[in-house]
């Protein structure tokens, strides 16, 4: 029989649905296709480092250098950042060298030259075996409409099409003989196209080395292994060898950011090991939706973080219907050396069983520890802090060789993590969930207010909603929305808003609970009143029922939903170091599933270990590390040592930082972090307090925090913003510069937003001055942080921001606190 988990809930009156995982039919080695993205870079530097490193992104896709489709996102450019962070390779969509959309058709001849220009700057760069040139885009649609359904006019566009493809391709290799081509990369897949492509490109020796082609409608969850397995039935029949296959294009906006709609994706795509890239809805910079501002996490990230952890080979998963639009899917991996197996699965509600089969008594032993974790849709804008751990269990093998672990309550749009190590001696400690609810705004009571519904699957390219529903045109003196909640104790309760924010500015609303005094809500510029971000205020509230308003302030807020938690105390979160990124040869020790269950990482000489650790905001956080030995901690360029179980105070920027571990010899339980983000001990200085030069100045403006921020800064040498700050203490500090710029450039594309990052040269004392890329922050009275490691001497130093060639920020003020509080 079986081993099993105890049920969170009552059990259900019928059996649930189950999906099933074999870890005994390998699919081959974990590939990690699918996290690719489509201008998922716009700058170097947005995103950040520390936001694009764990995801180890196999594939980008972006313009050639200075290309004219978009102001950002140049291959050779955002190159930088992405291969220091581990990224594979470079997609060149080198028709996005033309400005309008659908690219302008001046004839092949006009083209060449374009051509030309791209593949040298290309191949002169010292990392061009990593870039792949994709010489047309969509030629099913633009320039060559080989979608047509009369077959006369099809043969005489695909020959036009096929003539220019060899000219193109010949041109390519004559200038780049080692190129990579890609093709022929059709808006959707088919099958006439194709086979005609394969036995054109045999014939005449233009085959491209990777194929793709685009998956973008909700059709692609039913169809895409149908066109995988046809697309290889074809190369087969033309005597061609398999080629790679990236599908560069897919999903559409109800399903960028949130992780249950994205597993179904990813899962599938991991299945067939073909790389895949989301497609470019809104705005450059942020992995498709995936990154906040340029270093936080929302849901989708941390499910992206997930799969990058998935190690050694990806096994068979049975979902309860395959190849189903919207519904339960997964993917699942076993590495025998770490002796750890995944599963990722979401795509529905209610309850399911997981049923992991043949489980390798040589492997786990006679019992194994389940750790299950939740990564919910915070929206594209929403912040999420590390996955909540929902359950951590030891259970017995069954005799069959299997084990079931029941969830119960699933959220359709969140995706869940289980992680099987062997379970040794002793009790992992009991996951802490605690109380929560959610209401729809749809649901309340409306007063001058419209539902709208949003993102289904006839509406896939409108953006994601909670329940698929929304209430906006909140835009009259007494629109308000009512929600009747319920509590179990009296106590302060986190309540988080989902919101939209299409004011082009800060906007408010007043929060009155029970008829009490309103409190003014502030809610940061979102890109459009239905790309979702996440607002979070505390609330005092007793047992029972309330009533919780949020009526009109001084802009228009759509709401989405309302989330209440408990509150118990400053956010915590515990790292299990076995789950963390590793170089060198650690040793894995399950001999006892005590503490976070997930046994320990053994260190030694050569080893590190690398934790992702999020934080809510800029400031101090108490870290633990649950460690045998000594251990030391890098953070921000500074390495500080730590005793086992003893607090260190350290300064994290919000968002994600990476802490990398090093031992000479030391079993790592976790990581365990916790803190509201403390500014005790830190330096702050408002713009008032710099000397401006050079045109620089300072403007009042009631959204600044001191009610003026420094503009008019860089566009000549001579315009600079000089702060002097005085460290009590020599060493590495992070200097949190507070900004906004709100620069675009419309390029005349009705789905993009053409957002512009703009940079400013800071120097610190006698140091070279270091470029810092500030993205957008939507509106120029938002203000965002961007964190620069720095160093100061004891005493004076002088900070100076400047740009010679360009704008700089606004900048509203700066703080700076020593990384080892």
């Amino acid at each position: 029989m079986a081993g099993t988990l105890p049920a969170a809930g009552p059990a259900a009156a019928a059996d649930p649905p189950r999906l099933t995982v074999d870890l005994n039919a390998s699919e081959g080695p974990v590939m990690l296709g699918a996290n690719g993205s489509l201008y998922g870079l716009s700058d170097d530097g947005v995103p950040s480092d520390a936001a694009m490193e764990p995801l180890k992104i196999t594939s980008v896709s972006q313009k050639p250098e200075g290309g004219a489709q978009h102001p950002n996102g140049d291959a050779l450019t955002v190159s930088k950042s992405f291969f220091r962070n581990g990224g594979g390779e470079i997609n060149v969509m080198m028709q996005d060298i033309y400005a309008k959309w659908p690219y302008e058709d001046l004839g092949i001849d006009d083209y060449l030259p374009k051509v030309d220009k791209i593949v040298k700057e290309v191949s002169a760069d010292p990392d061009s075996d990593r870039f792949v040139y994709i010489p047309f885009n969509e030629p099913d649609q633009i320039w060559y409409k080989l979608g047509v359904e009369d077959q006369a006019q099809y043969e005489a566009n695909r020959d036009r099409f096929f003539k220019d493809w060899k000219t193109v391709y010949q041109r390519i290799r004559a200038i780049d003989p080692d190129a990579r081509i890609a093709g022929p990369n059709e808006a959707a897949y088919h099958t006439r196209l194709l086979k005609d492509f394969l036995a054109f490109a045999k014939r005449e020796n233009v085959l491209p080395q990777v194929m793709t082609w685009h998956e973008l409608g909700s059709g692609s969850l039913r169809d895409f292994q149908a066109h995988y397995d046809d697309y290889r039935r074809l190369e087969r029949e033309a005597g061609v060898a398999p080629l790679k296959i990236n599908i560069d294009e897919y999903a559409n906006r109800r399903d960028l950011s949130v992780p249950g709609q994205l597993v179904q994706w990813v899962s599938m795509f991991e299945r067939n090991k073909v790389y895949a890239n989301m497609a470019y809805w809104d705005a450059a910079g942020n992995l498709s939706g995936q990154v906040v501002r340029s270093n936080i996490p929302n849901g989708g990230w941390w499910l992206f973080r997930w799969y990058a952890g998935l190690t050694g080979d990806t096994v068979k998963v049975t979902p309860p219907q395959p190849n189903t639009i919207d519904t339960l899917q997964g993917l699942a991996s076993l590495d025998t050396s770490r002796r750890q197996a995944q599963v990722l699965l979401g795509g529905a509600s209610g309850d399911s069983d997981v049923v992991v089969r043949n489980v390798p008594r040589s492997v786990f032993g006679r019992t194994v520890t389940a750790t299950v974790a939740e990564a919910a849709w915070s929206g594209y804008e929403g912040q999420h802090a590390a996955p909540q751990v929902l359950a951590r269990t030891k259970v017995k093998v069954g005799d069959d060789g299997s084990v079931t672990v029941p969830l119960r309550g699933l959220h359709k749009m969140s995706a869940y993590r289980i992680v099987l190590t062997p379970g040794g001696s002793g009790t992992p400690a009991a996951a802490s969930v605690p109380w929560s609810a959610s209401y729809e705004a749809e649901d309340a009571a409306i007063t001058d207010g419209k539902v709208y519904t949003q993102g289904t699957v006839q509406n896939a390219n409108g953006y994601a909603a909670s329940g698929t529903q929304d209430v906006g045109s909140l835009n009259q003196p007494g629109s308000k929305v009512a929600f009747t909640v319920s509590v179990p104790k009296d106590g302060t309760y986190d309540l988080a808003i989902l919101y939209g924010n299409q004011s082009g500015g800060p906007a408010t609303q007043q929060l009155i609970v029970d008829g009490g005094d309103p409190v003014t809500i502030a809610y940061p510029s979102t890109e459009n009143w239905t790309y979702r971000a996440r607002k979070e205020v505390t609330v005092r509230l007793k047992a029972g029922q309330h009533q919780v308003v949020l009526s009109k302030g001084d802009a228009e807020v759509t709401l989405d939903r309302i989330d209440l938690t408990t509150r118990t105390g400053a956010p915590a979160a515990s790292y299990e170091a076995t789950l963390a990124d590793v170089s060198g040869k650690p040793s894995y020790d399950y001999s006892s599933s005590a503490g976070v269950g997930t046994g320990a990482l053994v260190l030694r000489s050569g080893d590190k270990a690398v934790f992702d650790v999020y934080a809510p905001r800029d400031g101090y956080y108490t870290v633990v590390p649950r460690t045998s030995a000594a251990v030391k901690l890098s953070l921000h360029g500074e390495t500080v040592t730590a005793t086992p179980g003893r607090p260190l105070r350290l300064y994290l920027v919000a968002g994600n930082n990476r802490i990398a571990m090093t031992s000479g010899h030391a079993a790592v339980r976790s990581l365990d972090v916790s803190g509201d983000g403390s500014a005790a001990g830190t330096l702050s200085y408002d713009g008032a307090s710099a000397e401006l030069a050079g045109g620089a100045e300072l403007v009042d403006s009631p959204h600044a925090s001191a009610g003026s921020y420094i503009g008019r800064l860089g566009n000549s040498a001579s315009s600079t913003a000089g702060f002097t700050v005085n460290a009590p203490r020599s060493g590495r500090y992070l200097l949190v510069v507070h900004y906004a710029h709100n620069d675009r450039r419309d390029n005349g594309h009705a789905y993009n937003t053409d957002i512009m990052s703009r940079t400013a040269d800071v120097t610190v004392g006698k140091a070279a001055p270091r470029k810092v890329t500030f993205k957008n922050t939507w509106s120029w009275d938002d203000y965002w942080t961007v964190g620069v490691p720095v160093d100061l001497v004891k005493g004076a130093n002088k900070v100076t921001f400047g740009n010679t060639s360009a704008w700089a920020p606004n900048i509203d003020r700066i703080e700076l606190g020593r990384v080892v509080g």
